[in-house]
């Protein structure tokens, strides 16, 4: 057998969603639930106008079904119910902000000392992360050291978060 074609692969990216919440958005109309619910609640009524709008024709019905699944995996929640007329409507938002481009193919280039010099300081807050994050679940024996960059992340993604969405305030 000969090898007619070999690329190496560099990690550049981890992405931290669990299996329920990568379905639950792999439906382009959940995900644009999602943006729409951003820093705004909604009944499902008027999340069903907002998506008519972007040019999704869904049912209330399917509305309802989709909101469901979002939360279900906790991407959503209810935040508010009022009574109108004897009815209980739902408002859903989200605390998730999602965040879908496309990045520029010259990416790499243009920003790869940007990424190098973000990278040395961010090994120096991660060795910081990482003694608190070397915990075991109930589930398992033994550190997983995948866990522990899975929470590690989780704990910059969440403080960078922060820090941006207070930016603005």
């Amino acid at each position: 057998m000969s090898i007619l074609a070999e690329k190496q692969i560099q990690v550049n990216r981890i992405l931290t969603l669990n299996s329920n919440q990568a379905r639950a958005i792999e439906d382009p109309a959940r995900a644009a639930v999602i943006k729409i619910l951003y820093k705004k609640a909604l009944s499902a009524e008027q999340i069903r106008n907002k998506l008519r709008k972007a040019g999704y024709k869904k049912a209330l019905t399917t509305i309802r079904h989709h909101l469901e699944i979002l939360k279900k995996t906790g991407l959503i929640e209810i935040v508010r119910m009022e009574e109108t007329r004897g009815a209980v409507t739902k408002f859903y938002s989200t605390s998730t902000k999602l965040l879908g481009f496309d990045i520029p193919v010259d990416f790499e280039t243009k920003y790869s000392s940007v990424i190098m010099n973000t990278s040395t300081k961010m090994k120096k807050l991660l060795k910081g992360i990482s003694s608190k994050t070397m915990v075991k679940t109930k589930n398992q024996k033994t550190n997983d050291p995948e866990y522990s960059q899975y929470l590690m992340i989780e704990i910059v993604n969440r403080a960078m978060t922060n820090v941006l969405e207070n930016e603005h305030k």
